[in-house]
């Protein structure tokens, strides 16, 4: 095999892990190797430990007191409670749209992706923005005091992607 090859499989590979992690609770290596395999990757759990330490994988509490794999805060995966194909979510970010009243925003994602979304915003310490109610498809925000819509949107283009 080619290096050139080699190289396009495991960065293939390293793309599904994330994927795989970031839409699933998985809690053991066991499980990521069954996902992997799903989507067309035969590896070594040698070769699966090295890979998540590349990607800095952790493990975290869910709510309910189980541990599970987690990514490095990185705003292009988005935890979502409704697993879809790896090379759907790949192609289609959750969020639609953002609107305004007052000092209170709505975000309107596509299901199942408000809660991740509103994690993410309330994990980056925005100053503009006092806090957030996720539900399924819809994320209520509370603006600070004095603050433009025009900097909230600015301040959610690191965390949101592709928000006008």
């Amino acid at each position: 095999m080619h290096k050139y090859t080699s190289m396009k499989v495991k960065n293939d590979r390293l793309e599904a892990l994330r994927m795989i992690i970031s839409s699933q609770e998985l809690g053991s290596q066991d499980e990521l190797l069954t996902a992997l395999k799903k989507e067309g990757f035969q590896l070594t759990q040698a070769t699966l430990s090295r890979d998540l330490k590349q990607l800095k994988v952790a493990k975290a509490a869910t709510m309910r007191g189980n541990y599970i794999y987690v990514l490095p805060n990185d705003t292009m995966y988005k935890r979502v409670s409704t697993p879809h194909t790896i090379r759907e979510m790949m192609q289609v970010p959750g969020f639609l749209s953002i609107n305004f009243s007052g000092n209170m925003g709505v975000i309107k994602t596509r299901p199942g992706y408000a809660s991740s979304i509103a994690y993410n915003i309330d994990n980056s310490q925005i100053d503009e923005i006092l806090g957030t109610i996720a539900g399924d498809d819809t994320i209520f925000i509370v603006i600070k005091q004095g603050v433009t819509k025009n900097e909230v949107t600015e301040a959610l283009r690191d965390v949101v992607p592709n928000i006008k």
